[in-house]
C-alpha cells in the first residue's frame, strides 16, 4: 500500500517500454547462478527468503496464509504457555488453549491431549487476549486534518485500510469506531478482503451548528434551509443536527447505515477552533431524542463531552457511555456510578504522544485537560466506576504506532494487571452494550470456552509492566484474530 517516487528495479517495465530481448534463462551465468542457489541454500532458509522478499506486500501474504487456514479444519491446540485470560487476575499456569474454528473451544489442562490437532508450542511465553481500544477513528487516525479536507474519499480509504492492517499488527484486534465513515472498511474486514480488527462503527458524529463536530469555517456561515451538506457531512464524518427532529433523523440514518452505537458531541473541545471546551451543546430535550432513536434499536449514545454540567445532562438524557469528561466534579462521577454509566477515558497527559498545538488558547485547554486526566483516574477507582480505555488518536498519523504504549504508561494509575485488564475484558463488556446490533456476539477480550480466537503470544510479564506492549514489533510473536494466525515469529 505503500508508494515511491521511483521505479522498482524487482518491475523494470517501470522504466519505459518494453524492449524485446532473447530469453537467457539458458545461459552460463544463469546456469551457474542456479547450481549455487541449489548448492547453498536449504529449504527452510529459501522459504525465509521467499518470506522475506514478500514482507512489504502484506496483504497477499495474508491472503494467502487465511487460505491456507481456512483449508485446515483441524483445531489448533496452544501448549506450553502462561495464560493471562483477559479478567484482570493473576497470569496462570498448567493450561491450554484449544482453538476449533473462530472460536476458543475451551481451556485444558498441561497434561492433556488433543487427537488430530494443530500443536503450536507457545516456548512458555504470554498467552493473553487481543487488545481492544475503545475510541478510535480508524478513518481518521492516519491521515492529517488537512489531507481529511482535500483529499477523496478513495484516497482516505486507502490510507485507513492500510492503518487497519498497522492496527492489527499492534494486537488490537477490536476497535470501537468513535467516529467517522467506517462502514465499508468494516465490510471489508469482515470480508477477508483486508486484514484489520472488528470495528464497532458510530458512523457520523452528530453535532449541533456550532458544536464540536461543525467543522465548517465561518465564511460559510450561515446555512440556507435546504442548502447542500459541507464537505464533512457528505463524506460521513459528522452530521449537523439542530432541534429534536434533525436529531432523530441523522441518528436514524447513522442506524441504517450499520452504526453499532450513536456519537453525540455534548460539549465542546480542545482541537476544535470554534467552540470552547467550557461549552455545553445539545439540549436534554435533544440529546434524549438521539437516545429514544438508538434505544429503539437496541443500542445506545456515547457523548464527547468534558465538563460536569454537559456530564450530568447526558446522563440524564439516558446516555450510557462517557467519553472523555476529564473535566468531571465528584457530584458527576458520582452520578456515574449510581446510574451505572461507562467512563471511557483516554491518556490525554499533554506528553510526548499529545497532539502539539500552535496557538496558546488550545495548549491552555490541553493542559487543563491535562490536570483533570490525573484527577480523572483517581476519582474513577474511587468511586468504582465502570471505565474503558481508548487512544482517541485523531489526524495524528506518527502517533497511531504509540497506541501500545499509550496503555503501557497508565501504570502510574493502575496495577499492570489490573490494566490489561481493562484494554481486554474490561473493553469488551463495553463492547456488548450494542445489545442486538453487535455484528459480533460472543465474548472479546477474554480467554474462555466460547469466546472469539482473538489471540496474542508475547514476550512480557503483565505482573510486572505492560512495556512490552510498546514495541509489539518485537514483542508480540503471535497475532491470532478470528482464529487466523496473521503473524507468527515463534
Amino acid at each position: 500500500m505503500t508508494s515511491s517516487s521511483h521505479a522498482s528495479p524487482a518491475f523494470p517495465w517501470r522504466f519505459g517500454p518494453i524492449r524485446a530481448k532473447a530469453c537467457a534463462c539458458n545461459s552460463a551465468m544463469c546456469q551457474r547462478l542456479h547450481q549455487r542457489v541449489t548448492d547453498d541454500l536449504s529449504r527452510r532458509n529459501f522459504l525465509g527468503g521467499v518470506a522475506a522478499m514478500l514482507a512489504p506486500f502484506a496483504l497477499p501474504a495474508n491472503a494467502v496464509a487465511a487460505t491456507a487456514q481456512a483449508n485446515d479444519q483441524r483445531p489448533l491446540l496452544l501448549t506450553n504457555l502462561r495464560l493471562f485470560d483477559g479478567s484482570g487476575k493473576a497470569v496462570r499456569d498448567g493450561v491450554q488453549v484449544l482453538v476449533q474454528g473462530q472460536r476458543i473451544k475451551e481451556l485444558l489442562p498441561a497434561s492433556a491431549t488433543v487427537e488430530g490437532a494443530r500443536v503450536l508450542d507457545c516456548q512458555g511465553k504470554l498467552v493473553m487476549p487481543g487488545l481492544i481500544d475503545v475510541h478510535w477513528h480508524t478513518m481518521l487516525a492516519a491521515i492529517s486534518q488537512v489531507a481529511a479536507m482535500s483529499s477523496d474519499l478513495g484516497y482516505l480509504y486507502l490510507a485507513a485500510g492500510q492503518e487497519a492492517q498497522r492496527t492489527l499488527m499492534r494486537g488490537f484486534t477490536s476497535v470501537r469506531d468513535a467516529g467517522g465513515p467506517a462502514f465499508a472498511l468494516k465490510r471489508a474486514i469482515d470480508e477477508g478482503l483486508v486484514a484489520g480488527p472488528r470495528i464497532f462503527p458510530s458512523g457520523a458524529m452528530i453535532s449541533q451548528t456550532s458544536g464540536h463536530g461543525d467543522f465548517r469555517l465561518r465564511s460559510e456561515l450561515p446555512r440556507a434551509e435546504n442548502a447542500p451538506l459541507s464537505l464533512v457531512e457528505s463524506t460521513g464524518v459528522a452530521m449537523i443536527a439542530d432541534g429534536e427532529a434533525q436529531v432523530l433523523r441523522r441518528v436514524r440514518e447513522q442506524l441504517m447505515l450499520g452504526a453499532t452505537q450513536i456519537k453525540m458531541m455534548a460539549g465542546g473541545g480542545v482541537a476544535s477552533l470554534y467552540d470552547p471546551l467550557d461549552s455545553t451543546q445539545f439540549s436534554e430535550r435533544e440529546l434524549r431524542a438521539g437516545v429514544e432513536a438508538a434505544s429503539d434499536w437496541n443500542t445506545y449514545v456515547m457523548t464527547h463531552v468534558y465538563t460536569p454540567k454537559g456530564i450530568q445532562r447526558s446522563i440524564r438524557s439516558g446516555v450510557k457511555c462517557i467519553e472523555h469528561g476529564q473535566l468531571a466534579d465528584e457530584a458527576s462521577v458520582r452520578m456515574m456510578r449510581d446510574e451505572g454509566v461507562w467512563w471511557s477515558l483516554q491518556p490525554f497527559l499533554q506528553d510526548e504522544d499529545s497532539n502539539v498545538y500552535p496557538d496558546p488558547a488550545r495548549r491552555a485547554s490541553q493542559k487543563e485537560v491535562s490536570e483533570g486526566t490525573v484527577n480523572a483516574y483517581a476519582m474513577a477507582q474511587k468511586h468504582g466506576v465502570k471505565t474503558g480505555w481508548g487512544t482517541d488518536i485523531l489526524f495524528n498519523p506518527k502517533n497511531t504506532a504509540t497506541q501500545g504504549r499509550q496503555l503501557a504508561k497508565l501504570t502510574r494509575f493502575y496495577d499492570p494487571l489490573t490494566l490489561l485488564g481493562q484494554a481486554t475484558g474490561t473493553n469488551g463488556e463495553l463492547l456488548a452494550l450494542s445489545g442486538m446490533r453487535n455484528p459480533y456476539p460472543g465474548a472479546l477480550g477474554r480467554i474462555a470456552a466460547g469466546a472469539w480466537a482473538d489471540l496474542l503470544v508475547a514476550d512480557g510479564n503483565p505482573a510486572a509492566n505492560l512495556d512490552f506492549l510498546a514495541d509489539p514489533d518485537k514483542n508480540l510473536r503471535v497475532i491470532m484474530k478470528d482464529g487466523k494466525i496473521h503473524k507468527n515469529t515463534l
